[in-house]
């Protein structure tokens, strides 16, 4: 082997044994809202005790998060604001969003949703299934409560 070609090899050797290893967030993965193996905890205290959050993808104190959302058919959740903006996804269920200042509307599944950061907002699933809504964040998560909402007539 050349001298050339053989440094060559003892180094992409040396930089794939010392290079650091994927994280599991780094791995692809692919979760659906039913699946056994998600984590669902609590959500803020302020909301419904039947509101639940499981992490998809990153670490919630962490930019770039990716959690699914859960609330209860029939349930309200308060008006409230984040830090970061939002894209969502309605999952399953039938949710209206109303953001301060703007018309209520309602999402299906499969409606992309964007909310602005710290522009109040409130929701509410429909009686029937359980609305679950993929929500990807910019900046760490967070929520807390704002004033009632008052939607454009």
């Amino acid at each position: 082997m050349k001298p050339a070609l053989l440094s060559c090899t003892i180094l992409s050797l040396f930089l794939l044994a010392f290079a650091p290893r994927a994280h599991a967030q780094d791995a692809p993965l692919a979760w659906t809202a039913d699946d056994p193996d998600l984590t669902w905890g609590p959500c803020p205290e302020f909301m419904p005790e039947s509101c639940e959050i499981a992490v998809l993808q990153g670490a919630p104190d962490k930019p770039n998060a990716d959690i699914y959302f859960k609330m209860a058919p029939g349930t309200s959740i308060p008006s409230h604001r984040h830090t970061s903006v939002e894209r969502m996804v309605l999952v399953s269920g039938k949710m209206q969003v109303t953001y301060e200042g703007h018309h209520p509307v309602v999402l299906r599944p499969g409606t992309y949703a964007f909310g602005p950061a710290k522009l109040p907002h409130e929701a509410s699933c429909a009686v029937g299934d359980a609305c679950v809504l993929f929500i990807g964040f910019e900046e760490p998560i967070d929520a807390m409560p704002a004033e009632p909402v008052t939607a454009k007539q």
